[in-house]
């Protein structure tokens, strides 16, 4: 008996053993099968790693007075010296409010857009007309900032634009589109509206595409059209993923494209293009101001990763998964 329990005893200890093996032999044998997928999968890992963890390194420049020939470690600490520098700049509450006020407002009219788009899509019985129009779609999205500004002056430039000599070939009376305050800042976010509203309905028609057909069926049987089959089981449906993207773009709203801005931006209009990303430009490359420069990017990031964490909060408290 003392055999056999030691017997026994033996093969209860060396379950946890063979289970463990049985892990690590099943996951060698998906890497031995998807080796090529892993190998690509370096390559996004690497840049991350390289450019997002890496370039984190320099954030030390914020408390210091750098200067190029001694180097990071060489150059003073001075603390939060640079950061009153920052805030105390003549051209800081201008970017602030600019930046907030630009992103504020692309937010409210861009977000819904690819909602409202991936809805209208999903009606489609048509494959190859669906596809085509999802093709013609996500193609500004492939197009550089540079490409669309250039594309947007040979449009809507007040001398010589398409729009406005067809409005002066019209008899009528040309618009600055672009050289006039508003009317930029209108012409900003309708461009941004067209440049991201495609390829932004990718993940809201994945999520459609994952609601149970059952739940149309059930809302048929009970008399609901295709508005109300939208309204009261599509919506719904997809609503953890339109919670998820609206905390990632709360996000941004401290952030901003550079490019965006920069490629539409003209003398007539540095009322709201001097912006945060802009000044960070302005003052690293241009005023060789790498500390001050530095200091405005962490306080953006800072600000944006403090709005993703309250919205994320406020979400669960409402009942919502959210997004940590």
């Amino acid at each position: 008996m003392k055999d056999a329990g030691g017997v026994f005893g033996g093969i209860s200890q060396a379950s946890p053993f063979v289970k463990r093996k049985k892990y690590l032999g099943s996951n060698l044998k998906w890497l031995k099968r998807d080796w090529q997928l892993y190998v690509l999968l370096l390559i996004p890992l690497f840049f991350v790693i390289l450019f997002k963890y890496g370039a984190m390194y320099g954030l030390v420049i914020s408390f210091k007075d750098y200067k190029i020939v001694k180097g990071i470690m060489g150059s003073e600490w001075v603390g939060l010296e640079i950061f009153r520098k920052v805030f105390s700049n003549r051209n800081f509450p201008q970017a602030l409010r600019n930046t907030l006020l630009l992103n504020i407002l692309d937010l409210v009219v861009s977000f819904p857009m690819p909602i409202i788009l991936a809805l209208l899509l999903n009606e489609i019985k048509n494959k190859y007309f669906k596809k085509v129009t999802q093709t013609l779609l996500y193609l500004p999205h492939f197009l550089s900032w540079i490409i669309i500004g250039a594309i947007a002056y040979q449009l809507f430039s007040l001398n010589n634009g398409i729009v406005n000599e067809f409005i002066a070939n019209m008899g009528g009376e040309r618009i600055p589109f672009l050289q006039e305050d508003t009317r930029w800042l209108i012409s900003y976010i309708v461009i941004g509206v067209w440049q991201t509203m495609g390829w932004g309905t990718i993940l809201y028609l994945a999520a459609i595409t994952a609601v149970n057909p059952e739940l149309y069926e059930a809302a048929t049987v009970d008399g609901a059209g295709r508005w109300k089959q939208c309204i009261h089981v599509t919506l719904p449906c997809i609503k953890p993923t339109i919670i998820t993207l609206l905390i990632m773009n709360l996000g941004k709203v401290m952030g901003g494209s550079f490019e965006r801005v920069h490629s539409l931006m003209n003398v007539a209009t540095t009322e709201y293009t001097t912006t945060i990303p802009v000044l960070v430009y302005k003052w690293g490359i241009q005023d060789i101001k790498y500390s001050e420069s530095a200091a405005l990017g962490l306080f953006q990031s800072v600000i944006g990763l403090i709005l993703v964490l309250v919205a994320d909060r406020v979400a669960k408290r409402l009942g919502e998964n959210g997004l940590l």
